[in-house]
């Protein structure tokens, strides 16, 4: 069966999952969605930097793109700094009768416990009125931290605490407004940027431990976050901005689902802008990794290693897109409403081994 699918926004993630869409047999290019003049009415394929043209030209029409009654969107439109924005779009996609994949927000990934119901029951309503289904997922928060760890602790005899860790060098990681907006890199350590506000990390990455937790039936107390950064010890240049010495330039956060006094569930980040940097900070196997650890009996490690022309950030952006384009078939025939990772079953990359 083949499925039809727009493709909305063409940014980071978004030109990945348009390459992914085409590559897969399965699946029809039924429309693209641009925000901006400058991509108005190019191919699918000059967007998604292949040769042979699709036929499938992208628009800044979005009520055009819904006329066309697509049996899915791949949402990846930045969403960090227009969050409620974000999720009214994913409303009206769903109303509409269309399902949808998005990379964000993040925190509809699992969002019980994380947000309240005013934000999550709208969205039901809106996925249970057209008959659709939302799925949010990516890497992290995504496969790296939902089934990763699960498929470890299925065969554990006990399990003590799990780890799950991004460790990564952010120095190629082409996303300004995140890099410098967003996390904070290159200004003073007591400034504090939208990442580290008060419970700003507990609603991205608290979904990650409250899904793990609700998947290995375990009550948490509560769910707290802590932070700490390091400067530059001298300059450096970071996707063409200067960082100072002494601004920021490393940092390392935790998510912790806290029972009985201890975390039992972590979720942590150690990012650096030069692997140099925080040196007894824990280190990445490579040159960046995504780390599981199982705690108990027996212990596990898995470090997940990524690479894509020998570059790791871009294998990240590749990596959150085909995930979401994977799930898309098992997205359509699932049920109505708002999807979580462990409501889907195994996705893989069924029809990508070619001659």
């Amino acid at each position: 069966m083949t499925y039809r699918v727009v493709q909305w926004s063409t940014g980071n993630v978004g030109r990945w999952a348009l390459r992914s869409i085409i590559a897969r047999p399965e699946l029809e290019l039924a429309g693209v969605w641009v925000s901006g003049p400058d991509k108005d009415g190019k191919d699918a394929a000059e967007l998604a930097g292949l040769d042979e043209p699709t036929g499938v030209v992208a628009t800044t029409d979005a009520a055009a793109l819904l006329a066309l009654k697509p049996d899915c969107i791949v949402h990846t439109a930045m969403a960090d700094d227009r969050l409620m924005e974000a999720v009214e779009d994913l409303k009206t996609f769903l109303r509409a009768g269309i399902n949808v994949v998005s990379s964000s927000p993040v925190f509809l990934q699992f969002p019980y416990g994380t947000v309240p119901s005013e934000i999550i029951d709208p969205i039901v309503e809106a996925a249970e009125e057209g008959g659709a289904s939302l799925w949010v997922n990516g890497i992290d928060p995504g496969w790296a931290n939902d089934w990763l760890p699960l498929l470890l602790t299925s065969g554990s005899e006990r399990i003590d605490k799990i780890v799950c860790s991004e460790l990564m060098d952010y120095s190629t990681y082409d996303n300004p407004k995140v890099l410098f907006d967003i996390m904070g890199f290159g200004s003073a350590l007591e400034d504090l940027p939208l990442l580290l506000q008060p419970g700003v990390l507990t609603l991205a990455w608290g979904s990650v431990v409250r899904q793990l937790a609700a998947a290995l039936d375990v009550e948490l107390d509560d769910v707290t976050q802590h932070f700490e950064r390091l400067p530059a010890p001298e300059p450096l240049e970071v996707a063409g901005r200067p960082i100072a010495a002494g601004t920021a330039a490393a940092l390392r956060f935790q998510v912790n689902g806290m029972r009985s006094g201890r975390a039992v569930i972590v979720l942590e980040h150690i990012t650096r802008l030069h692997p140099d940097l925080a040196p007894d900070w824990p280190q990445p196997t490579g040159k960046g990794c995504y780390r599981v650890e199982v705690k108990g009996e027996p212990d596990y490690q898995l470090d997940l290693q990524l690479y894509s022309d020998g570059d790791h950030a871009k294998a990240g952006l590749v990596g959150t897109a085909a995930r979401l384009v994977s799930a898309v078939p098992a997205v359509i025939e699932a049920r109505s409403g708002l999807l979580t990772a462990v409501d889907l079953p195994l996705t893989t990359g069924r029809g990508l081994v070619r001659p």
